[in-house]
């Protein structure tokens, strides 16, 4: 069955009280900076949460205007406070789940933790609509939750994320392997794909539109 807790004011809530805390995230934030392009103008984040990773890439880059979607009401409620006095930074509602809107053209799309909690079919309209919103060059660099290769090391992951084994996995979560994903983005015509990044189930995918 298709869920996505993700309007829920609980679930949201919860998972900001320990998204600082996700081990070695930091790790997969500093690669994603790194495969930006030098100087971008316009950079798209796709389920920008509380705005964690579009703050970030904006302390690399203070002159770059940002767009970021999401729909879930408390991440929007702090995204705008984190960007309250921020004038180029647009924030538009919008749910993965239905095809990207026209926004124009960006040098970089970003996405962390998001795009899992789309079927695997969308996962691949996904890719393939924002390669046409990348200019020529631009990358698509998402830092995601993926599936592990068996059932024993999603074990491991869950027990190194602190979980008991009596806690449920989100029910929002459909994860796919990193070799499926970077399949898909070669299909949809994306060039250099590699995973740059992993920890157990967290991976950094990057293609780049060619010039």
């Amino acid at each position: 069955m298709d869920v996505n807790q993700w309007p829920d004011v609980e679930h949201a809530l919860a998972y900001l009280a320990i998204a600082d805390a996700v081990p070695h995230r930091t790790e997969g934030e500093e690669v994603l900076l790194e495969v930006l392009p030098d100087a971008p103008s316009r950079v798209l984040d796709l389920g920008t949460g509380d705005g964690r990773l579009l703050a970030l890439v904006r302390t690399a880059h203070p002159e770059v205007e940002g767009v970021a979607l999401d729909f879930s009401p408390p991440m929007i409620e702090r995204f705008r406070e984190r960007f309250a006095d921020v004038d180029d930074v647009t924030l538009v509602e919008h749910d993965l789940d239905n095809p990207l809107p026209a926004l124009g053209s960006f040098d970089a799309v970003v996405s962390s933790f998001a795009i899992h909690h789309t079927v695997d079919a969308r996962k691949r309209e996904i890719f393939a609509e924002v390669r046409s919103l990348l200019r020529p060059g631009g990358v698509f660099a998402n830092l995601e939750h993926v599936a592990s290769a068996t059932p024993w090391l999603h074990e491991q992951f869950r027990v190194a994320l602190g979980e008991g084994r009596d806690d449920r996995d989100d029910p929002s979560n459909k994860l796919a392997p990193v070799e499926d994903q970077l399949e898909w983005l070669r299909q949809v015509g994306f060039i250099d794909v590699d995973c740059l990044w992993k920890w157990r189930e967290l991976a950094l995918l990057v293609g780049w539109r060619p010039n």
